[in-house]
């Protein structure tokens, strides 16, 4: 799993694996160790939500998903997920959820359980 974090923008991308254990688990995480700390950002199940939610809480970033949506995405067509969070003070946090699709471009990263790019015909 992959993030992107850009202001109040925060973005995971799965692989085909990734999206199936999340479906069938409904948790994944990933942990970047940095010696004196570990941050860990998830991907966790919800029940009673019908949109994306994240917490920041003990240097980990976990976006919730609807756990009703969560056994049919791994089959689907769907790409992703996508919620503005509304937040204190008339801000908000802007989640995206989706599918990692093989890069156009020449990339030395591994994407062999990557979903193939439908732009790529």
């Amino acid at each position: 799993m992959k993030i992107r974090i850009k202001g109040n923008f925060v973005r995971y991308r799965l692989t085909k694996t990734e999206v199936e254990t999340f479906c069938k688990t409904g948790f994944y995480h990933e942990t970047t160790d940095f010696g004196g700390a570990v941050f860990m950002y998830a991907l966790r199940a919800k029940k009673g939500i019908d949109a994306l939610e994240a917490s920041f809480d003990n240097n980990t970033i976990t976006v919730y998903f609807p756990d009703g949506e969560r056994s049919s995405w791994a089959i689907s067509d769907r790409v992703g997920y996508h919620h503005d969070m509304p937040l204190p003070g008339g801000k908000q946090l802007s989640l995206l959820v989706e599918k990692d699709f093989v890069c156009l471009d020449e990339t030395a990263e591994d994407q062999s359980d990557n979903y193939p790019n439908p732009l790529a015909n």
